[in-house]
């Protein structure tokens, strides 16, 4: 599971398409394992890693001339001198022209139900491509998908897969949706876009599960190209950012606010880590963030914490901290909230905030029932925010 996926065991059994994901393995064996599934895959272009053939140039960097580029893909907007690479390890600087080096690149490749994400909000019950390379530009200490988001590309062999053999997966499955998904999809921004644009034209849906750690000019432009963007909020302090991720809070805060100002469907996840982001005034200063400027039907997820990577020092959040935080969030006005990763738990289905009836009944990933109408509540009529139709 990723880092911005932190989701409990279940018994939904994902299929595999063609590439290694998300299961809990040493680097060794998750390498070993990554190249024997893709040499028997069934992709026709064994092409290596880095081979000048397949290498896409960036779209998003600067010259700033004696061959050194500015990256401007993401906050850290790195400064990369000729033969080097930028923090998320998959661009490089060739001669003073970037690369990226993930491009076509698919270490991971499932058919995954749309929960998972989780999207609650979007086409319950139906299943999604889901996508990943390696590298990330966050290095998150709970990080459960370490072993492909904190890798370089030569660490795991992979083979070179089209943006159209992507989309013709998703039509062979009959998904609805693409997902671009496990660790960090902005650093193959490239090779997400262009996917994107391509499963436009075959009706299919595009649905984004990010950190948020990307620059607004990018951000816009895959705004107009995809229907759902799930973003992982670390934390409402910028402390935690700083010493657990790495990173910082407030172009996460204005991701999330161009993704609303766009119409981009939006769902948030928390992970409740415990004494590190688990504060009741902090979570309350969350959901009046929240609802001041997204609004109170942003679904909001409360994600159970299990150790993993360099936080295994602490234990897995108590049931009575996720009740905490869902309360918090009912108390000041958010109509939905959910709590993830553990089992059976009532806020994993979806309520009529007009009425209170039950009209999303859930089983982990597994869609139970839908009372629903034409996207509103079928005992009440009252519209329900959401994407519930296929393109």
């Amino acid at each position: 599971m990723s880092a911005i996926e932190a989701e409990r065991p279940h018994n939904h059994r994902k299929k595999t398409l063609e590439y290694p994901c998300d299961r809990t393995l040493s680097r060794r064996t998750f390498v070993k394992g990554a190249g024997a599934l893709l040499a028997a895959a069934t992709v026709n272009f064994p092409v290596r890693i880095r081979s000048e053939a397949t290498l896409v140039e960036a779209r998003y960097y600067e010259k700033l001339g004696q061959n050194t580029i500015h990256c401007t893909l993401c906050p850290r907007e790195c400064r990369v001198t000729d033969g080097s690479r930028g923090y998320c390890n998959v661009r490089e600087n060739r001669s003073g022209a970037y690369y990226t080096l993930v491009y076509g690149r698919p270490c991971a490749l499932h058919l995954d139900p749309i929960e998972k994400k989780p999207f609650f909000h979007v086409m319950p019950g139906t299943s999604a491509v889901s996508l990943s390379t390696v590298g990330c530009n966050l290095n998150c200490k709970f990080c459960q998908n370490w072993q492909i988001s904190q890798s370089r590309p030569e660490d795991v062999e992979t083979r070179y897969t089209t943006p159209a053999q992507i989309v013709d997966q998703a039509i062979s499955a009959r998904a609805p949706s693409i997902a671009y998904t496990y660790a960090e999809p902005t650093i193959f921004m490239e090779y997400m876009q262009d996917i994107a644009k391509l499963a436009r034209t075959k009706a299919k849906r595009n649905v984004v599960v990010s950190n948020g750690y990307v620059r607004k000019e990018p951000l816009l432009d895959l705004c107009g190209l995809v229907d759902a963007i799930k973003i992982d909020f670390k934390a409402f302090d910028e402390s935690y950012y700083r010493d657990v991720c790495s990173a910082t809070l407030r172009p996460v805060l204005d991701t999330m606010l161009t993704i609303h100002a766009r119409n981009v469907w939006l769902e948030l996840v928390y992970l409740v880590v415990p004494t590190l982001n688990d504060d009741a005034v902090k979570i309350r200063e969350m959901a009046r963030w929240i609802i001041g400027n997204l609004g109170p039907d942003v679904p909001t997820h409360f994600s159970r914490f299990f150790p993993h990577y360099r936080l295994t020092n602490l234990p897995p959040t108590p049931v009575s901290t996720l009740d905490m935080a869902y309360n918090i969030c009912r108390e000041e006005g958010l109509h939905f909230v959910y709590v993830g990763n553990v089992p059976g738990h009532e806020a994993e289905h979806t309520y009529c905030p007009k009425c209170s009836k039950k009209i999303i009944t859930r089983d982990g990933y597994r869609l139970e029932s839908l009372d629903m109408t034409s996207g509103a509540c079928r005992f009440c009529g009252h519209p329900i925010p959401g994407i519930w139709q296929e393109a």
